[in-house]
């Protein structure tokens, strides 16, 4: 379908050492493009899984260096090094300069868990994550909120949420924006003692279609606390919107130098337009924003 790569990502660190080795041999049967392996080392299972993938033909695995490895981040990369040393799978890389690098950042990890910057909570493995399913970025998200509420002693409790907001708002995939969306309104539901007692409009917009449709059915009864008698959305959201380009394109067609420059105007209208006239300025050598339009003067 013209993809230049293929990247398998575990954000959650679920996916175990066999199901992934039957994955990685599954899709290199069908295609020959390279194939990426991401997880994360929050279950435990990661390094595991990535000895699984490679063996079983995965061409890159991500990695991140010791001192910020392991826990809600990836495996450790000189971990991996070794393992694969003296094999088919040698990555060639000096681990006498990975330890290296590893003891430059040793002590910006300390700084930052003295600081409070990383929670120690986030650098273990959690074996119930293979029960609640939680992506690692959001269960840092989850720890900062709780510290913020000095509410980390409960903990164990947004995590036995987590998985019923999700069934209720349909099943969602805990990815980004979904995951933050499920975290924060389970977060809610366990500080105000009462379920939905407190609901985000971003939960709203879940459950009124905005995002469009989920894997399986909302709760009807949280649904209807949500939007009330408000008619949800039933069809695809985007085809409710009036088409913007040529808007667009007339709005920015002054600074306009690349098809580009549409789109990010479109998504990021005010940082695009001051992108742009500073671009301007840089290529003109002339700063609108010490212009004078109306004497249509220009300080030298």
């Amino acid at each position: 379908m013209g993809a230049d790569s293929i990247c398998i990502k575990d954000m959650a660190g679920l996916l175990i050492p066999y199901e992934a080795e039957r994955l990685v041999r599954a899709i290199k049967e069908e295609t020959s493009i390279p194939l990426e392996m991401h997880t994360h080392y929050t279950s435990g299972v990661a390094s595991m899984t990535y000895l699984k993938s490679i063996e079983a033909g995965a061409d890159y695995i991500d990695t991140a260096i010791s001192p910020f490895a392991l826990g809600t981040s990836q495996p450790a990369t000189e971990v991996l090094v070794k393992t694969l040393e003296g094999t088919p799978y040698d990555t060639g890389l000096d681990i006498n300069l990975l330890s290296e690098i590893a003891d430059y950042f040793l002590p910006i990890r300390e700084k930052y868990l003295k600081n409070g910057r990383m929670n120690p909570k986030v650098l273990g493995v959690d074996i119930k994550t293979l029960l609640y399913q939680v992506p690692g970025g959001m269960l840092s998200n989850l720890v900062s909120q709780l510290k913020d509420a000095h509410a980390e002693d409960r903990y164990y409790d947004v995590l036995a949420e987590i998985p019923n907001v999700r069934k209720d708002l349909g099943e969602p995939p805990l990815v980004t924006p979904s995951s933050q969306i499920v975290g924060t309104q389970a977060v809610l539901n366990v500080l105000q003692g009462e379920r939905y007692k407190m609901i985000t409009k971003e939960t709203k917009k879940v459950l009124h279609g905005d995002f469009g449709r989920t894997v399986k059915p909302f709760n009807p009864e949280i649904q209807k606390k949500a939007i009330g008698d408000e008619e949800p959305i039933t069809c695809r959201p985007a085809d409710l919107l009036e088409p913007a380009l040529d808007k667009y394109r007339e709005e920015v067609k002054n600074y306009m130098q690349q098809e580009e420059d549409i789109l990010s105007y479109a998504l990021f209208p005010q940082v695009a337009m001051d992108f742009f006239k500073y671009r301007d300025a840089q290529q003109k050598k002339v700063d609108e924003t010490v212009a004078d339009k109306e004497t249509k003067s220009y300080p030298v």
